[in-house]
């Protein structure tokens, strides 16, 4: 029995195929759970599956807190696509929309996708919509000129993903990482990505955005070859469908918010090696409540 159990585990990079198996459902929790969105895998990168609550244990500031909710649903998805088509994508525009294009396709239907163009600002071209044409047909005549406001791009995705519907949201941000001409500094964006619950992936964009990702549990993906945008879109794809999600009711009841840090460890079974976890680096507290003026 042991066996069978250890094989169910190490069903890796086959989650595609995983869930199509799976009925839809909608992920609906306790407002006053903090959830956190994590990641596991192996020593070689490959995702692992199949593990249970009591695998993993999560602290806050250092303080165990207690698993009260434990998923691993393939929800829809909602997804805002940063397109950098500033000048300095020039040479590298057509790896851009294959990325992109590459990306969109592995789209389930019940997933919502937006585009937001950015070059001396960013604009909301497509809004969210379950047909992922629409953001074919932009990206397709997408010219590159103009400065890069990549964090002004940012802020505006954030603040578009932050009103979908869908439970579990993400960026992709496809960029060369270069910023020149931003009202938003990286700080308020980054202060801004902290206030959310929101995965930023990219695609070409290093430094800050890299900071951006690791902070929300995500990865950034640097150069590469256009022979390998499908396995990169592929993996992005994968991680987003196979999550795990946990919840729990903070200690701390105070409303004070401040930053809370929050470490996920998982305990694999006996007989797997070790397991590496990422997970968003923590959140914001519940702030002061306001009182109520006559």
């Amino acid at each position: 029995m042991r066996g069978l159990g250890i094989a169910a585990l190490l069903i890796m990079l086959i989650a595609p195929i995983l869930a199509q198996q799976i009925p839809t459902q909608t992920l609906k929790v306790d407002v006053d759970l903090a959830l956190i969105n994590a990641t596991i895998t192996d020593s070689e990168g490959r995702y692992v599956v199949g593990l249970e609550k009591q695998n993993f244990q999560i602290w806050e500031d250092k303080v165990e807190q207690q698993i009260e909710y434990f998923s691993t649903e393939d929800v829809p998805l909602s997804v805002g696509l940063i397109f950098d088509a500033s000048g300095s994508m020039q040479e590298t525009l057509g790896f851009a929309r294959e990325a992109a294009l590459t990306f969109l396709n592995t789209a389930d239907a019940n997933d919502k996708y937006f585009l937001v163009e950015f070059n001396d600002r960013p604009h909301v071209t497509v809004d969210l919509t379950r047909d992922i044409s629409k953001l074919q047909e932009h990206i397709i005549f997408i010219p590159a000129k103009g400065s890069t406001a990549l964090y002004d791009a940012v802020y505006v995705g954030m603040e578009k993903i932050r009103k979908a519907n869908n439970a579990k949201r993400a960026l992709l941000i496809i960029s060369d990482g270069e910023e020149n001409h931003s009202r938003y500094s990286f700080s308020s964006v980054r202060e801004f990505v902290k206030e959310q619950n929101v995965q930023i992936f990219s695609i070409g964009a290093g430094g800050p955005i890299t900071i951006l990702s690791d902070l929300t549990g995500a990865y950034a993906f640097q150069g590469g070859q256009a022979g390998t945008l499908a396995d990169i879109c592929q993996k992005i794809a994968i991680e987003l469908k196979n999550e795990y999600v946990i919840g729990y009711r903070s200690t701390n009841q105070s409303k004070d918010g401040r930053w809370r840090k929050v470490q996920v460890k998982v305990n694999p079974p006996r007989g797997l090696p070790k397991l590496h976890v990422r997970s968003k680096a923590g959140y914001y507290a519940p702030g002061p409540e306001k009182p109520v003026k006559p």
